[in-house]
Parts: structure tokens; sequence; C-alpha cells
């Protein structure tokens, strides 16, 4: 996938907080820690730095939702984690987006942390929950 299909994928996905432009999707994919992994209609991209993990963006067009992509990106970004030395896996996530928590506990992951009122757009606030997720040889 290009840096621009990365972008229409997110911005069909993400309203709020804004969608990232192909711009930045090219920056992270440049040198450095982050990867990329990708099914036709989705996307996950993470990083690994020192022994964690960085779930940054998973993204699913919404016709492709409820087929289990999102559940194999995750499991692949946990396993790409893992390979590349991560002991542990931290990701972000807005406190009211029930399906992608139900994604993330079910994974195992829990909570870190909170931001209060980290997401601001249009006028809207929303928490962010930060997950933790320990990871064993069992995603390697």
């Amino acid at each position: 996938m290009t840096a621009a299909d990365l972008a229409r994928i997110h911005a069909a996905c993400f309203a709020s907080p804004r969608p990232w432009t192909a711009a930045e999707f090219a920056a992270l994919l440049g040198p450095g820690p982050c990867f990329l992994l990708e099914e036709p209609g989705g996307f996950a991209l993470g990083r690994v730095i020192a022994d964690e993990a960085e779930l940054l963006t998973i993204a699913v067009l919404p016709e492709a939702r409820n087929r289990g992509m999102g559940r194999r990106l995750l499991a692949g970004f946990l396993r790409e984690a893992a390979a590349r030395g991560a002991a542990t896996a931290f990701l972000e996530v807005g406190a009211t987006n029930e399906s992608a928590l139900a994604l993330y506990r079910k994974a195992g992951f829990r909570a870190a942390g909170r931001r209060p009122g980290y997401y601001r757009d249009a006028g809207l606030v929303a928490d962010a929950l930060v997950l933790r997720l320990s990871l064993s040889s069992s995603h390697r």
C-alpha cells in the first residue's frame, strides 16, 4: 500500500481525531522503527523502540469489518513486535470506542492509564485510554 492508500483508508475510518495525511504516513514509513501490516481494506502500523512496542493505528474499512481482519492485524502486530524484541505492547484508544476496546481486551490488553480530554475535535471531548499487554512467547 502506498502512503496515499493508507491515508484514504484512515480517512474512511476516523473522523475524530482527524485522519492522518499521506505525508504523515510517508514520514512514518521512512527509515526507522515503524512497520506496516496490511490486508486488502485494512492495515496496522506499529513501532518498536527498545523493548516497547506501540500500535500507532489500526484501520479497517467499514465495509470490511466484522470478518476478523482487525483481529488478524492485531495478532500480526503482536507477533512482529515480539520478533523485534518488544517485551510490552502499548496502544491508545478512545474511551468510547467500544468495538476497538472489545478487540483489545479480547487480545489481553489491560488499562495502564487514562488521558482525560485527550481527543478534542469539533467541540467533542473524549478521554483516551492507554492499554498495555505483556508479550509472551505465545506471540513469537
